[in-house]
């Protein structure tokens, strides 16, 4: 049954879903159930659905992070049967990429589709929620989210914000990058003004280059011009999709700086606690249906386009010098612990991260990284 055909089903008996759903509910039941106002109300389904809008930092239908966000809002309706409909506005359509999360915060809109490491500006622990250099894969980073403490922890630090987060996709390990010059060690990243947001980008700092945080879609004008020198945007589903094959000749691996990016969706809090409990349920359960959907697309699709643009656009594929590898890890190390003691709360997440880190590598060992050097 395909996937939407399935979804629609589900959405035909949507009542009886809300109850399904808060059971199978993995988190906390504090966390992630209804507020005590929407258990008290049990509101019948009105007739009337509530309409919503979700900005999002991604050019409008983009393949897989865009299209990630469409389907989050079609998985909400479906689920609902109608009750909840969502608009999808694309970066710049109702508020610039970077500006969303104020608009979701001031309730101009009541969904935002982006990921954490754009606010650090806001708070710079927000960027553990999304990716940390050498840090957690899109597994690893679901199994402290969901089971480990990460959830109340980043529900902790959007509380501020008047927001409530959740994980909506994951793109898995990405690409070093795209650059315009061969890099062979550590001295070839200084002076490179390079696209690279969040904690990898201070990595570079300290390394010596110039980090430029850009929307995705101004990426390939920004190289093509030559105001960027470098850039990392996604891996090759999402890479191949810019047209970034034309605009610099080198593609570097592994993606050092976001070994599995969390995308998040994050709403506004006045307008889910006015949900009754049942519509609460699917919200917070549709982003966890989108979280996993995005990752099995990201994992079936990168392969089919790194071989398109090898093998018909003729790129120049490299792996990162061992001695880049482990001179970014220890720059690495150095700028994370600095973000931790920025703060009490920083401290915390950290530490909360740090520890699941420690625990599941040793699991890792002798599970993934062993049955794939046995597979060969």
């Amino acid at each position: 049954m395909k996937r939407r055909e399935f979804i629609s089903k589900v959405g035909a008996g949507s009542l009886a879903l809300g109850a399904v759903a808060t059971a199978g509910c993995q988190q906390k039941p504090a966390d992630c159930g209804p507020t005590d106002a929407a258990k008290s109300a049990a509101a019948p389904a009105s007739s009337r659905p509530i309409e919503w809008k979700m900005v999002t930092t991604w050019p409008k239908n983009f393949p897989g992070l865009g299209t990630g966000a469409n389907f989050l809002a079609k998985t909400i309706e479906d689920m609902s049967g109608g009750r909840i409909r969502v608009k999808v506005y694309g970066a710049g359509e109702m508020a610039p990429a970077f500006e969303i999360f104020d608009v979701v915060s001031k309730g101009a809109a009541e969904l935002g589709h982006g990921s954490a490491y754009y606010w650090k500006g806001k708070n710079p622990a927000l960027q553990f929620f999304s990716t940390v250099p050498f840090g957690l894969t899109a597994d690893e980073m679901n199994a402290w989210l969901y089971h480990g403490g990460g959830m109340e922890l980043w529900r902790e630090a959007y509380k501020p914000f008047g927001l409530a987060p959740m994980a909506a996709g994951n793109t898995g390990v990405q690409m070093a990058g795209w650059f315009n010059k061969e890099i062979n060690s550590l001295d070839d990243l200084k002076g490179l003004k390079m696209r690279i947001p969040g904690l990898g980008g201070e990595v570079l700092k300290r390394a010596g280059g110039t980090p430029v945080n850009l929307p995705g879609g101004e990426l390939f004008t920004a190289m093509q011009s030559g105001a960027l020198d470098a850039t990392e945007w996604v891996n090759p589903y999402n890479d191949l999709a810019f047209g970034l094959f034309k605009a610099a000749k080198y593609y570097y691996y592994p993606g050092w700086h976001e070994p599995g990016t969390t995308l998040e969706c994050f709403v506004n809090q006045k307008a889910f606690d006015a949900l009754p409990s049942d519509l609460q349920s699917i919200v917070l359960n549709a982003a966890r249906v989108a979280n996993q959907d995005m990752l099995a697309e990201y994992i079936a699709r990168n392969n089919d386009a790194l071989v398109k643009l090898v093998d018909e656009h003729k790129v120049d594929v490299r792996k990162l010098p061992d001695d880049v590898i482990e001179n970014l890890r220890t720059l690495s190390d150095e700028v994370v612990a600095e973000v931790a003691a920025g703060s009490e709360q920083a401290k915390k997440i950290y530490e909360s991260y740090r520890a699941f880190r420690e625990k599941v590598m040793r699991w890792e060992e002798i599970s993934e990284k062993a049955y794939l050097m046995a597979r060969g």
